[in-house]
């Protein structure tokens, strides 16, 4: 049977073009975007066949399915999102107002709130209407133009409901055409019922949790919260090292409320990515520029908790990379806009719109460990794209920060959003 074949016509700015083996840039290649105005793009099954100029479509040699006139909006690859919670039970309002009257995440977290309380009300929920919430919010990010996601546990923080939220996650990859990686965060911080036994609760992730997941294989990374006041280096390395002998890559939170390690340890460990980053110092960047980690900022994080944000635009003067994600989660994060984390990187970081899209596309499609098949433009790749109502360049995108331009979202070379033009 032959595949079908979509056409996309009369593109105003096709951008994010890379040769296929670009499975990353750092430094100065961040602001290469690659862009051809007056585009089309042939989508044949789930790839990118060909693109190039208007003026040389007439010597394209094919009879397409289906033909879809950009009418001048702009092609570009999906948004991927590499760092995420995005299964949880029911909004923390309450600590937002908490917050607002000045208390910290720390102090809200001593408190029994933060990640504690989505502990609780997640355990009171099942996997149902766990899937039912979360897949919603797929739905919500696709049509705003993200096509690929990694989700972490975290919210369960005992055996039982750590494997209910990673269930979850698997039935989410049947129900969505979207790209998902699931990422086990056991020690996300200390479970209620090990109070004050935190050494115990390191030996139930290694002893327990991880085998269980590994089992059930459902779980492609690991991830620790290594900062000040949640998991020491020490600690991280032994679970780090236990999840490597099930076959989990290390992903890792790290320099978030200080430098207290993460970074050290997240290297030494192989990690894939290194994410946050609001405190990392400068021997920090040092070792990550000695590594293949992706950097992962979530500047989202640092807008909602009013706190410091990453030093962006400096890291990539240092001749690193840089991914964004949203950190979408009910406590610090409950948004999973890129399209906002792109423009918070511009407002915020000062990187450079050509910087910020790239981070939110082939950069942080290789946090997730996809690049090689998303985030770009490129002959063989997987036909993400989103397809905007006409705008005036490639900068308006993170510069209209609240605007909904996006009309149409195409995953796997399939419409699956038609949205007002």
């Amino acid at each position: 049977m032959e595949s079908q074949k979509t056409l996309i016509t009369h593109i105003g700015f096709l951008t994010g073009i890379h040769p296929k083996e670009c499975l990353r840039l750092a430094g100065t290649a961040m602001r290469q975007l690659g862009t051809i105005e007056d585009a089309w793009l042939l989508t044949e099954g789930d790839r990118i066949a060909a693109f190039g100029r208007m003026s040389d479509i007439d010597k394209l040699d094919t009879s397409p399915t289906t033909i879809i006139d950009a009418e001048g909006g702009t092609v570009l690859p999906c948004w991927c999102d590499p760092h995420t919670h995005l299964v949880y039970a029911g909004s923390r309002e309450t600590e937002f107002v908490d917050k607002i009257r000045g208390l910290s995440y720390a102090e809200i977290a001593r408190r029994g709130g933060g990640i504690l309380n989505s502990a609780d009300r997640l355990h009171a929920m099942s996997e149902d209407e766990l899937t039912d919430a979360a897949l919603q919010r797929l739905n919500e990010m696709m049509a705003r133009g993200t096509g690929c996601v990694e989700i972490k546990s975290g919210y369960g923080l005992n055996t039982d409901d750590e494997l209910k939220m990673l269930r979850v996650v698997k039935r989410l990859k049947a129900l969505t055409p979207m790209r998902l990686v699931s990422t086990f965060l056991g020690a996300h911080a200390v479970g209620r019922a090990y109070a004050g036994r935190q050494g115990d609760y390191v030996d139930l992730v290694v002893e327990e949790m991880i085998p269980a997941v590994a089992e059930e294989h459902l779980a492609e990374y690991i991830d620790v919260f290594c900062d000040e006041g949640f998991f020491t280096p020490e600690e991280t390395a032994r679970i780090l090292e236990a999840g490597a002998r099930y076959g989990m890559r290390p992903k890792i939170h790290a320099c978030e409320l200080a430098s207290s390690g993460g970074v050290e340890v997240g290297v030494a460990h192989d990690a894939l990515s290194i994410d946050h980053l609001e405190s990392a110092s400068d021997h920090d960047l040092e070792l990550l520029a000695c590594s293949s980690a992706m950097p992962t900022l979530l500047p989202g994080t640092s807008f909602f908790l009013n706190m410091p944000y990453a030093r962006g635009r400096h890291i990539i003067d240092q001749g690193l990379a840089i991914a964004l994600a949203t950190d979408c989660n009910p406590g610090s994060t409950p948004s999973s806009d890129m399209k906002f984390v792109v423009s918070l990187a511009c407002i915020k970081m000062r990187l450079e719109p050509a910087e910020a899209i790239n981070a939110a596309t082939l950069n942080a499609a290789y946090a997730m460990g996809l690049s090689h098949d998303y985030g770009s433009i490129a002959v063989g790749k997987r036909a993400n794209l989103q397809i905007t109502r006409p705008i005036p360049s490639v900068e308006y995108i993170p510069y209209a920060y609240t605007r909904d331009i996006v009309r149409k979202v195409i995953i796997e070379g399939e419409i699956k959003d038609e949205r007002r033009k």
